[in-house]
């Protein structure tokens, strides 16, 4: 049954920062307009919820200050590739299945990063209610999977999503719609904190509605203490879990892997990083690195502008972090009341949308793997990363490329090559509702290496595509690609005409 957690909230190991800076200056300031949205507040636990959070940004920016001042660059002589024992190949690991691993799986939770919207593909509402395949969203898939895990095991692995104020509403009206699945779902909220503006580093925000533009939630490396805050880590651990798997709800490999949970009991890691191979597509991932003897996560954000295509080179950065990340239960507690975890700050530069250049402080889950004992990254294959971030993404794990079953896509043996086409749409597919229209049904794409598209484009039914194929309608022109077409090696230019490539 679906269990929303947003009311359990309670402070827990906070500490009253209110009175922590002098009169005068930039903390002091702040602190003081953090306090006064705090008292708009209505009386009840939500505020106290929401003070906390204040709390929690006012340590976030007193960090942003001191280092601002005096944090030394990123010494680029001192990133080294990670140590061997950092990174172990997933083909050494013992192999296991799900019903192998059944005892495990009971100790096991299951947590989705929830927090994003669909507006970069056009759609409204959270990014997890898109349709991705046959009719069902990422949602459905995520919750079938899990179902299944349960079904195959005999346990009761939960279902946690992390939302953000963004998506929460939403989210929580359609999990009521899995109330008769064999899952046990729960819900909790990351914190919002509110944008400050550039020149003045104070908050944009004068009061604590929530308005666009205004607050933001901080990335999903405010996972760990707002798990804490809801109440449900403690639940968890009274109920005898020991580990989470967490991921992007995006991302449809992000399955749980019986081999690595097996690999988490057995090496008694407290933090396991899903790492792949690096292509050309994946050159702005963050990579584990080796600082100062230290394994650590380094974000293209961290590196100096001097070092960024050094740091795109496939050739020396060979894998990518996938954000599938096992995490022991009781070690987020314990980090989090040690009150010690200082991620990597990322500062974003925005502007609103009346102009005002503001700031928001951001860290990601990945960079507490500095904080965890035998902590290391596991190179799993690339099956394990597919994420939907574009209609280019959406018409592949749409198309016959990919078997689905039990709410898992496996890639179709009938794929000679295991490798992924390059898939690139033009901006007239860049909406769902948009790249929808300008297909009858999915073309089969078994023997596709490459396509590009651009320009007024739309497919009639049953069209193949193979090898590589470039469709180009200059402005003002439309092309139709007529029904059953098997297009193989081709340029289609503006006057359909069929050019050997």
């Amino acid at each position: 049954m679906p269990q929303d957690r947003r009311a359990s909230f309670t402070r827990h190991n906070s500490q009253d920062m209110r009175s922590s800076s002098a009169p005068g200056g930039v903390e002091h300031a702040m602190r003081v307009d953090l306090d006064g949205l705090v008292k708009q507040a209505p009386s009840g636990p939500e505020k106290e919820m929401f003070a906390k959070e204040m709390d929690d940004f006012y340590r976030l920016f007193s960090r942003y200050l001191y280092e601002k001042k005096h944090s030394k660059p990123l010494n680029w002589e001192k990133v080294r590739g990670p140590k061997p024992e950092d990174v172990i190949a997933y083909t050494n690991l013992d192999q296991k299945d799900l019903k192998g691993v059944a005892p495990l799986l009971s100790k096991l939770a299951v947590l989705k990063l929830n927090g994003g919207l669909g507006t970069t593909m056009g759609c409204v509402g959270p990014k997890s209610a898109i349709e991705v395949r046959d009719g069902q969203t990422f949602l459905d898939l995520t919750v079938q999977q899990v179902e299944h895990l349960n079904h195959i095991s005999g346990a009761d692995v939960p279902l946690i999503l992390m939302n953000s104020f963004n998506t929460d509403g939403d989210t929580r009206k359609i999990v009521q719609k899995y109330s008769a699945h064999n899952v046990s779902i729960f819900t909790f909220n990351q914190s919002r904190y509110p944008r400050f503006k550039s020149d003045s580093n104070l908050p944009v925000a004068q009061s604590p509605e929530i308005k666009p533009g205004l607050w933001y939630p901080p990335g999903h490396g405010d996972l760990y203490e707002s798990f804490a805050n809801s109440g449900l880590l403690d639940q968890l651990i009274e109920d005898g879990k020991e580990w989470v798997f967490v991921s992007n709800v995006d991302n449809l490999g992000a399955t749980v892997d019986p081999t690595i949970l097996q690999h988490m009991a057995d090496t008694g890691a407290e933090f396991v990083m899903e790492v792949t191979d690096k292509t050309k597509a994946d050159i702005k991932g963050g990579t584990i690195i080796d600082y100062d003897g230290q394994v650590r996560l380094l974000e293209i954000a961290q590196v100096p502008k001097a070092h960024v295509d050094d740091f795109k080179r496939v050739k020396k950065f060979k894998i990518f972090n996938t954000n599938n990340i096992w995490i022991n239960i009781k070690a987020i507690k314990r980090i989090v009341q040690s009150q010690k975890l200082d991620l990597d700050l990322i500062v974003n530069h925005k502007t609103t949308n009346d102009g005002t250049p503001v700031i928001q402080l951001e860290t990601a889950v990945g960079a507490a793997i500095k904080h965890f004992s035998g902590a290391h990254g596991v190179n799993v294959p690339r099956s394990r990363f597919l994420p939907v971030k574009s209609t280019s993404d959406l018409f592949l794990v749409t198309s016959d490329l990919y078997l689905l079953e039990n709410g898992q896509l496996r890639m179709n043996p009938k794929r000679t090559f295991k490798t992924v086409p390059v898939v690139k749409l033009g901006d007239h597919f860049k909406k769902v509702n948009d790249y929808l229209a300008r297909f009858k049904n999915p073309p089969q794409i078994l023997e596709l290496d490459h396509l590009t598209v651009t320009g007024d484009v739309c497919f009639s039914s049953d069209v193949a595509l193979q090898g590589t194929v470039i469709i180009v309608a200059n402005h003002g022109a439309h092309i139709d690609i007529p029904r059953g077409a098997i297009l193989n090696d081709k340029v289609v230019s503006g006057d359909l005409r069929l050019l050997d490539h």
